[in-house]
């Protein structure tokens, strides 16, 4: 694709970015086949081919339109494009890109740009969030539906984080920010699972979040310091040997598989934060890689009928696939089939807040698909899509971590 990016924008870093990857796009519109969006509203400019048109336009200077921003703003960043595309395009960086362009050139209202402050200002923050949790319990009923949504009746209980037995391979844990105070079960659990591998896993309390809430915000600079806060927390610790950075939330994963790509123009953090996203592990690569020390450990049982749903972070972020239900499998559940499994649950971050009724029908179509082979559980492994689908789902909605835990008991 030709392209004449506009001066204020021609020789920056994010220019630079953009115009690579806007030159890989030959429209040949496969990426609309898998798209969402484009699949619920059938509007070009709800699909990937439009939105990237409407980038182009606004990085060569042409006015930023309120129609514009919509059609940005629906986006899931589900990255289902990018594994349909043939061309390589790297369609979230550049969305990336064009986001804060349009955020910097037109001015919200109220109404949508205060829920954007709250969720900026509370989701990183897990103290904070902890108490939000409580107290949205409390006035359950009076909250919409799409914050509702999002708050589990009760949290389980972590359960017991195994002992320091001197195992000499260790590795960190990002314990997130919604996690904890949502789920603190699932680390947990990893925590139980990797030290009967022969892994320690600890975290290290100076790490926060990830950076993707205020990053999918279009709050660039507070985004990267996240980022940087969380490279120095870790930094230690890498250099006496820890031997990776273990995420269990795939959408979480994939932001700190993306710190070199972010932080690539600062001179200062560029080179610890490649070394930090060549360090990244989902725990589901981890425990494939011992595969052959885990399938001693798991009790033999038939567990019963499971549907998995595989989140985009997971499948089209971190391009993980089939691992985790090979292992579900080795655990004695029989995995049914799940319809159109490429595409998206609704959840997306902040989106299910912000975009409701679109997160809605997609969770239904998504649910519809999960439930039909008649799963007594339905496991995923990202802690937005785990609270967005059980909001309705009629079964139980686990990590999948939780699951072969419990089948090592």
């Amino acid at each position: 694709m030709e392209t004449k990016l506009d001066d204020s924008i021609r020789h920056t870093h994010a220019g630079q970015v953009a115009e690579e990857i806007l030159r890989k796009c030959v429209h040949c519109g496969f990426c609309t086949a898998t798209c969402p969006t484009y699949q619920l509203l059938g509007d070009e400019l709800d699909g990937p081919r439009g939105r990237i048109y409407l980038i182009k336009q606004v990085l060569e200077g042409k006015e930023v339109t309120e129609k514009t921003r919509l059609h940005l703003d629906r986006c899931l960043t589900c990255r289902s494009c990018e594994t349909t595309c043939p061309s390589g395009v790297k369609y979230s960086h550049l969305l990336d890109v064009g986001r804060q362009v349009v955020e910097s050139k037109l001015t919200r209202p109220l109404a949508e740009s205060l829920p954007r402050m709250l969720l900026k200002a509370v989701l990183p923050r897990p103290q904070l969030f902890a108490l939000a949790v409580g107290l949205g319990r409390a006035v359950r009923p009076l909250l919409p539906n799409s914050l509702a949504d999002k708050l589990p009746p009760q949290t389980a209980a972590a359960g017991p984080w195994p002992a320091k037995v001197g195992h000499p391979r260790r590795m960190l844990v990002l314990a997130g920010c919604v996690q904890p105070a949502l789920a603190p079960s699932i680390n947990a659990a990893t925590a139980r699972l990797l030290d009967r591998l022969g892994i320690e896993l600890f975290e290290e309390a100076k790490a926060g979040c990830c950076g993707a809430v205020r990053h999918h915000l279009n709050a660039a600079e507070p985004a990267k310091d996240d980022m940087r806060r969380n490279i120095d927390a870790w930094w230690p610790h890498l250099e006496a040997g820890v031997e990776a950075i273990v995420v269990t939330a795939s959408g979480c994963g994939v932001q700190v598989r993306d710190y070199g790509h972010i932080l690539a123009d600062d001179p200062t953090y560029a080179d610890k934060a490649a070394r930090i996203s060549a360090l990244c592990r989902d725990p589901a690569e981890l425990v494939a890689a011992e595969g052959e020390r885990l399938r001693p450990l798991l009790k033999p049982a038939a567990r019963g009928r499971l549907a998995f749903h595989s989140p985009c972070t997971l499948q089209h972020g971190l391009q993980i696939r089939g691992v985790i239900e090979q292992l579900l499998s080795a655990a004695g559940y029989e995995l049914t089939p799940v319809a159109d499994g490429h595409l998206c649950c609704g959840s997306a971050g902040t989106y299910a807040v912000l975009q409701p009724e679109l997160a809605q029908r997609l969770r239904s179509n998504k649910l519809t698909a999960l439930h039909a082979g008649g799963p007594a559980v339905v496991a995923t492994a990202n802690i937005g899509c785990l609270t967005h689908l059980q909001a309705g789902s009629t079964v139980p909605v686990r990590h999948w971590v939780e699951l072969i835990d419990e089948a090592m008991q």
